[in-house]
């Protein structure tokens, strides 16, 4: 098995993320994308991108030959996968998928991979938040998801964002630069968009809103579920954030660990189960 290669695909509603894993579970390529309107023209894309990396990292001129039961892509070069497996909100819209997984086992599956031990998993999404522990085996104890309210997710922040005029890449660094913090009382975007420009005009700093933003985001997912003693964070807002993780850490005085690509973890995970890891 020692050239076949698994793809995972996370197609969210804000972000599509590819992951490409050797035999060995090593992660040789991967893509992040706006999943935009066509979420099967993103995937392609995404996936065609991913692969490239890959090829990178092989034997210069050397593709992979072709696996038993792979699908053929197009373009040449790096062009067949062993097994695809997809998950996320649009996974049913990934042509080149063999199967598809729920983002709830990719996750877990994902983040165990990086850390074999008894965790709680805190995925900030752009459009949902979600809360997963798992034993020391791996296996799932339970979990909780937020879906019903952007408050708290990638969302609200960009939303924020654009009501303070502030780009959205500018955030964290901005939160990290704050004297004081402003707290707000509303978990609601609508309200919280309207308080925000009430503190403004009693003459707030920006900066300390941010980061009370920031905490608003926290304070919502820790009331979701409590803690264990390992906790990992992850998603596309922690990976352009990582002073959430920082003020995680402050408020619950215990150890966070992040992976070196947060946003990638359930795609890394899908690309496990198309390796045959259950």
């Amino acid at each position: 098995m020692t050239n076949h290669i698994f793809a995972g695909v996370d197609l969210g509603a804000s972000c599509t993320k590819v992951a490409i894993l050797d035999a060995e579970r090593k992660l040789l390529g991967y893509a992040v994308r706006k999943s935009g309107t066509d979420f099967a023209k993103t995937a392609d894309i995404c996936l065609k991108s991913a692969l490239e990396m890959a090829m990178s990292q092989s034997a210069v001129g050397s593709p992979f030959p072709p696996s038993p039961g792979g699908r053929e892509l197009e373009g040449g070069g790096l062009s067949t996968i062993e097994r695809c497996v997809s998950t996320g909100y649009g996974r049913s819209t990934v042509a080149f998928s063999h199967e598809t997984k729920t983002e709830i086992g990719c996750q877990a599956r994902g983040c165990y991979h990086y850390y074999p031990m008894a965790m709680t998993i805190i995925d900030i999404g752009g459009q949902d938040n979600k809360i997963i522990k798992l034993d020391a085996q791996g296996r799932r104890l339970s979990f909780k998801m937020n879906r019903k309210c952007a408050a708290g997710t990638g969302a609200f922040l960009e939303e924020m964002s654009s009501r303070l005029e502030i780009p959205l890449e500018e955030m964290d660094a901005l939160a990290r630069t704050a004297e004081n913090m402003v707290e707000l009382g509303s978990y609601c975007t609508v309200f919280s968009a309207t308080e925000v420009l009430e503190k403004i005009r009693q003459g707030e700093k920006v900066s300390d809103i941010v980061k009370g933003l920031f905490f608003s985001v926290i304070k919502r997912i820790l009331e979701m579920d409590s803690l264990t003693e390992g906790v990992v964070m992850t998603g596309g807002v922690v990976a352009h954030n990582p002073y959430l993780v920082e003020m995680v850490k402050e408020i619950t005085g215990g150890e966070i660990l992040v992976p070196e690509f947060p946003q990638l973890t359930a795609a890394v995970g899908a690309a496990l189960f198309a390796r045959g890891e259950g």
